[in-house]
C-alpha cells in the first residue's frame, strides 16, 4: 500500500508530534488541522508538513480536509470530563462523536484506510467513563465493516520526553517529600511514544492490517508505585509512596478536579480499578518495544545536573 498523504487529526499533541516526524521521515505528505496554528511549532518546520485552523468537529470542514487524501489518522484523546452516564459529554464529544463523524467524512470521501488510537482497556462495562467512552468509539468504528479498511490501536499509557505521566511524577517528587497515592498497585504497561508512532506508520502502510485491533504496550510491567518511584529517583529526589484506599483517592482526586488543568480526576482513579497491560505480544508488526530503562534517563537522569546549571544561567542573563 502506497500513503502519499494523510490527514493526523490530532497531530498537534504529544503522541501527535511523534506521529508527524515518522510520516515526514517516510515523505509523506501530512496534513495537520489544530484550532490554534500557534501551538504547532513543533511541526510547522517538518518538510512534509501543512497545519491549518480548523474545527475538525464540523462535518463539512472534515471532507474539506479530507478531500484527495489516501489515509486517515485519529489520535485525539482526553483524560477529563464532565460526569455523566455511561460517560460524559467531554468523553462522548471526543472519543465517539468524533470517531463517528471521521467515519461519515472518509466514506462521503472515497477515503479507505484509517487509523484509529483507542486505548488498553476500553471496555464497554469498564469502571470508568474513559473506558466506556473509548469503547464506544471503537464499536463506531468497527459499524463500517468492509467500507474502511480502518485499524484499531490500543495503548497503554505513553512515555516519552514531553510525557504528562513520568514527568509529572518527576515534578511532585521534587515539591513533594511524600506522594500519597491512589491506585498504587495497579499494574501498567508503558509504552515508547516513539514506538506508538512506528506503529501507527506500520498500521498505515500495512495492506494485511486491515480490519485488525491491535495492543500496542511495552516490554514490562510495572506497578504504579514501581513507575512513581523510578521516576523520582532519577530526578534525585526519592520519594515515599503511600498507597491511599480508593475512599481517600476518591476526595484527593475531587479536590485536584478543582484545578484549571485537573492532574487527577475520579474518573482516572475508576479506571485503576483495572490493570493497564496486555494479554498478548506488545507490539504488532514483529517490532521490539522499547524499555523505559533505556531512554528515560536521556531526559529525567541528568535532571539534577540541569537543576545546578540553570541559576547560573539566570545570573548571567542568558
Amino acid at each position: 500500500m502506497h500513503i502519499k498523504r494523510v490527514v493526523l487529526i490530532g497531530g498537534t499533541g504529544f503522541v501527535g508530534r511523534a506521529v508527524a516526524n515518522r510520516l515526514a521521515e517516510a515523505g509523506v505528505q501530512v496534513l495537520a488541522p489544530t484550532r490554534r496554528r500557534s501551538r504547532a511549532g513543533h511541526i510547522l518546520l517538518l518538510p512534509t508538513m501543512d497545519v491549518v485552523e480548523a474545527d475538525v468537529h464540523d462535518p463539512a470542514t472534515l471532507e474539506r480536509l479530507f478531500a484527495g487524501a489516501d489515509a486517515v489518522v485519529n489520535l485525539v484523546g482526553i483524560l477529563h470530563s464532565r460526569s455523566g452516564d455511561p460517560y460524559g459529554p467531554d468523553f462522548a464529544r471526543a472519543h465517539v462523536e468524533l470517531p463517528k463523524k471521521i467515519v461519515a467524512a472518509c466514506r462521503n470521501t472515497g477515503i479507505r484506510r484509517l487509523v484509529h488510537i483507542s486505548a488498553l482497556g476500553a471496555s464497554t462495562d469498564g469502571p470508568s467513563g474513559y473506558q466506556r467512552s473509548k469503547a464506544a468509539g471503537e464499536a463506531a468504528i468497527r459499524s463500517t465493516g468492509a467500507d474502511l479498511d480502518w485499524v484499531i490501536l490500543r495503548p497503554s499509557v505513553i512515555f516519552g520526553r514531553d510525557d504528562n505521566f513520568l514527568n509529572m511524577f518527576a515534578c511532585l517528587a521534587s515539591a513533594f517529600p511524600v506522594l500519597p497515592l491512589a491506585g498504587a498497585g495497579t499494574r501498567f504497561q508503558p509504552v515508547y511514544v516513539e514506538d506508538v508512532a512506528e506503529t501507527v506508520w506500520r498500521s498505515l502502510s500495512t495492506p494485511s492490517a486491515a480490519g485488525q485491533t491491535f495492543d500496542v504496550a511495552g516490554p514490562k510491567v510495572y506497578t504504579l508505585r514501581q513507575l512513581v518511584e523510578y521516576a523520582s529517583a532519577q530526578v534525585g529526589k526519592p520519594r515515599p509512596v503511600i498507597g491511599l484506599p480508593e475512599s481517600l483517592g476518591m476526595i484527593q482526586a475531587g479536590l485536584l478536579e478543582l484545578a484549571p488543568q485537573p492532574l487527577m480526576s475520579r474518573d482516572n482513579i475508576r479506571s485503576m480499578r483495572v490493570d493497564n497491560v496486555t494479554d498478548g505480544e506488545p507490539l504488532p508488526f514483529g517490532l521490539q518495544p522499547t524499555a523505559i530503562e533505556a531512554v528515560v534517563p536521556r531526559w529525567l537522569g541528568d535532571a539534577t545536573v540541569r537543576a545546578h546549571y540553570y541559576p547560573f544561567r539566570r545570573h548571567a542573563r542568558r
